[in-house]
């Protein structure tokens, strides 16, 4: 499950609505024992709860691709994505209602109407079901790599559905961006042929990831709207949204899927697909908590560790050398994209 997305939105949400630091200064009225825990901080200005957030946060999105890169690597089970993309939802669905219930209590949850809901729970299932047949059938470099570009696609939509301008300069640097992700495309389609299909891109691949940006960046924009229209919190809308997808799945799956696959699924690999939806649970949780503890800014560096890491041990784990030509394309794609990010900061910081 894509889970990039949501962080976008998540981290956005935070950097516009600045009415959310007056959440910040009501702290200040915290009983003392709160208080003494609070100041009792880290480097950075960060709580031992806000980094545990962040190694979870790590660790479960690092782990999340290479487990759905696994599973996918069964040619079966490629072709059954609804149904595997709607197993996740129902974890998810699950677990954000136990940890929204007493004693835990991580959020209040908030009843958003099942048609007013519809559009965003379709939006979620065409994002993250194409974002994982890019996976299926690409390297894994090339799948981080290509998610780079859903911001700048988020750009382009908001600027023409909403008018909503970036500075010149911000605009200047996704340049290196879209011509980093079309090096590392290029380089990987022309790899060996008789590669294992984990260790290459397929054309299919490269087609599912830009069909799946125009996909996940409506899915951006429209959570940033449903934000503003239902006042709800990102761990109440995904609440809500989340059954919703599944209940439209189950009209989909029977077109869509192959579902005989299932009967040959061993105990081990229904392992590994629950394992995959409980990462991608605490990857959602991890991220409300470090947007809320430590900020956007804490969340973009996150961002930015994350696909460096994820590319990083995909290369290794393809075994390409280092002087292969795609690193060229996964630099230019990173540095254009930090770039982008600092220039949008400081714009806003001006603002």
């Amino acid at each position: 499950m894509t889970i990039s997305d949501e962080e976008h939105a998540l981290a956005e949400e935070k950097v516009d609505d600045h009415t959310d630091e007056h959440v910040y200064e009501a702290e200040a009225l915290l009983p003392s024992d709160e208080s003494l825990e609070k100041k009792r901080i880290r480097p950075f200005g960060m709580t031992p709860k806000s980094c545990l957030s962040i190694a979870i946060n790590i660790f479960s999105a690092v782990g999340l691709v290479f487990v759905n890169k696994r599973i996918f690597e069964d040619d079966d089970l490629r072709h059954a994505q609804v149904t595997f993309a709607a197993t996740h939802f129902a974890i998810t669905a699950a677990t954000l209602y136990g940890v929204s219930s007493p004693p835990i209590a991580l959020f209040q949850r908030k009843r958003v109407g099942f048609l007013q809901i519809l559009p965003l729970a379709f939006a979620m299932i065409l994002a993250v079901v194409l974002t994982n047949a890019s996976l299926a059938y690409s390297s894994i470099q090339f799948y981080q790599v290509a998610r780079v570009l859903v911001t700048p696609c988020v750009a382009l939509l908001e600027f023409i559905v909403l008018r909503k301008k970036i500075p010149v300069v911000a605009g200047l640097t996704l340049i290196p961006v879209c011509l980093g992700v079309g090096i590392v495309s290029y380089f990987d389609t022309s790899a060996d042929p008789n590669a294992h299909i984990s260790h290459r891109t397929t054309p299919l691949g490269v087609f599912f990831a830009l069909i799946s940006l125009v996909a996940s960046a409506t899915y951006t924009v429209m959570i940033k709207k449903y934000h503003d229209i239902t006042q709800c919190e990102s761990a109440q809308l995904l609440l809500n949204q989340s059954p919703a997808s599944v209940l439209l799945m189950l009209y989909i799956i029977p077109f869509s899927d192959d579902l005989t696959v299932w009967r040959n699924v061993s105990l081990g690999t229904w392992a590994v697909i629950f394992l995959s939806g409980m990462l991608a649970c605490l990857l959602h949780i991890s991220q409300f908590l470090i947007v809320d503890g430590a900020g956007p800014v804490a969340s973009t560096v996150v961002g930015h560790a994350k696909t460096c890491l994820i590319i990083a041990i995909g290369w290794s784990y393809s075994r390409r050398p280092l002087n292969d030509n795609s690193m060229i394309g996964i630099l230019l794609a990173i540095g254009g994209i930090i770039a982008y990010v600092q220039t949008v900061d400081e714009d806003c910081g001006k603002c």
